[in-house]
């Protein structure tokens, strides 16, 4: 069999389990055959090894009962980085893209004397810490997550990445807010956080269950973990300073309420690319 046979065959076994068979399918491939998905198509008459044909029905299973490409290739793609993911992580999204993004374009508004100090709360992956780190070579960055593991993937991208602006620290949100409530000159310039922001009981979980919960979810409404963090992040910023936030499509106006009553002021919200309100900030006057 050669690989085209065996793309075709992939497609087939995965296309009453995944809206994504094709690309699916790709990634599983290439994955096997360790090469880039864009060099697939210049081996497609190339026999599969035997070793690779074993090792990607083995995959092509498991896809077939949901679990995520990423966690089965073992990387992901976010912003300009590849980054290792596991079980104990949230895979990356491309909408948090906007986070980093917009955490750029006030960084970049901003009349700072010293260079910038940023925290990633719930870093996960270190998704957003080492996209900004990569941009922002200059700048201290702080990753935090209440999870050890998650910690060590992160730690793990940083060292493949050659990231060294990038502190690592394990705790809770409102812990970690607590024992950074100073000012002057240590204050952060700027938090940024993609939380758990999904309700207990949500029918969406269901697509979800292969993501760690404790990423995911946080109270009966899902806004627990942003309010905590709207009402510690002042203590913890300096003046002038931004909070920005990853939430649900429907949790915008909840959020804008808990960032005006936590004192921030210029509050606003920015939509990602399918139109849904998905980050909301503001700063500390």
């Amino acid at each position: 069999m050669n690989v085209a046979d065996a793309l075709k065959q992939a497609v087939r076994t995965l296309e009453t389990a995944s809206e994504s068979a094709q690309a699916d399918a790709e990634f599983l491939l290439a994955h096997v055959l360790e090469i880039s998905r864009g060099a697939l198509y210049g081996r497609m008459q190339r026999p599969l090894p035997p070793e690779a044909d074993e090792q990607l029905q083995f995959l092509l299973a498991r896809r077939a009962q949901g679990e995520p490409v990423a966690y089965l290739t073992g990387d992901q793609g976010f912003w300009s980085l590849d980054l290792a993911v596991t079980p104990e992580v949230l895979i990356p999204r491309p909408e948090t893209e906007l986070l980093v993004e917009w955490a750029l374009d006030i960084l970049d508004g901003m009349a700072l004397k010293t260079p910038a100090r940023i925290a990633d709360l719930g870093t996960g992956s270190g998704a957003i810490a080492l996209a900004l780190a990569t941009e922002l070579p200059q700048a201290a960055l702080t990753a935090l997550d209440v999870s050890p593991a998650a910690l060590d993937v992160a730690r793990r991208n940083a060292r493949k990445l050659r990231i060294d602006n990038v502190r690592f620290e394990q705790g809770d949100f409102a812990a970690f807010l607590a024992a950074c409530a100073h000012g002057g000159d240590t204050a952060f310039d700027m938090l940024v956080s993609n939380p758990p922001y999904v309700a207990a009981g949500d029918p969406h979980l269901a697509a979800l269950r292969h993501e760690p919960e404790l990423a995911l979810i946080a109270g009966p409404d899902g806004l627990d973990c942003l309010r905590t963090i709207c009402t510690h992040a002042p203590a913890a910023l300096g003046q002038g300073g931004w909070l920005l936030l990853e939430h649900g499509c429907d949790q915008g106006p909840a959020v804008r309420e808990s960032l005006r009553a936590a004192g921030f002021t210029n509050v606003q919200t920015r939509r990602d690319l399918a139109a849904h309100e998905r980050a909301t900030g503001g700063m500390k006057p």
